[in-house]
């Protein structure tokens, strides 16, 4: 498994099959990513309630990719920014309509700057956490902590899409430990979070099963009953697959 998120994506075939395969209509990606969808979309809602378009949050999506979690926020924020390392990442961004001031950043050296923004922000990273090592997790959060310097200046929205909790654990075991995928658990999150001066005040789960359901035919329609219940139901968070974390920085 390549873990060097810069380096998978710096070409167009890799970029193509991400946006078009990955997240095929009724794949396992596009229903956990509409889930996250209606919940972000919800979150800002009653976040950040005051919604006259000069008073709406402005969004900094890093590692923002093709542009999944700010098209899933048009029209709820004044203005978005998205940051990747992938030029041909954000080509196609731009391509599919993502509307976004768009920021190549370089993949290593000092902690990219956010954009200037007034008034409250909102930092999201999704797909970003689990396939990169701590420099580049570190990294990404201490964007975050520039963007969020106090309490009252946003929210953090963080993605694990492989809880070391949940039933995708348990191939681990039936390969005799050799695992092939990378696992985040709560308490890593948390660990992460806590490093760069933020807690987690809400965390929702978005997948209880595996992938392997979806692609089974008379198997995906239980999967997506399962999940869509799952992610509305307190507490499934703890064993869910793909999880989302809510952060808010600490006093300091």
């Amino acid at each position: 498994m390549d873990t060097n998120y810069a380096r998978v994506f710096q070409h167009t075939g890799a970029v193509d099959k991400y946006e078009h395969v990955t997240y095929a209509p009724g794949s396992y990606a596009s229903r956990i990513n509409e889930r996250q969808r209606a919940y972000l979309r919800a979150l800002v809602r009653r976040s950040f309630p005051n919604q006259r378009p000069d008073q709406r949050p402005v969004q900094h999506d890093f590692a923002c990719g093709t542009g999944r979690a700010i098209r899933s926020l048009h029209g709820l924020v004044r203005e978005a920014h998205g940051y990747d390392t992938s030029t041909d990442m954000l080509a196609k961004a731009a391509e599919v309509g993502t509307r976004a001031r768009l920021h190549a950043i370089p993949a290593d050296g000092p902690v990219p700057q956010p954009a200037p923004a007034d008034g409250p922000t909102l930092v999201t990273m999704f797909r970003l956490l689990l396939n990169v090592d701590d420099t580049v997790r570190d990294r990404a959060l201490a964007f975050a902590a520039k963007a969020l310097p106090d309490p009252g200046a946003g929210l953090l929205v963080i993605e694990n899409h492989g809880n070391a909790n949940s039933l995708r654990h348990l191939r681990a075991h039936r390969l005799r430990g050799q695992r092939w995928f990378a696992e985040l658990s709560h308490d890593d999150v948390d660990r992460l979070l806590a490093r760069h001066g933020f807690e987690t005040v809400e965390r929702r789960g978005f997948s209880m099963l595996t992938q392997g359901w979806y692609e089974r035919r008379g198997l995906d329609r239980i999967a997506r009953g399962v999940d869509s219940a799952a992610s509305v139901l307190p507490g499934t968070d703890r064993y869910a697959v793909n999880v989302v974390y809510v952060a808010r920085r600490l006093p300091r």
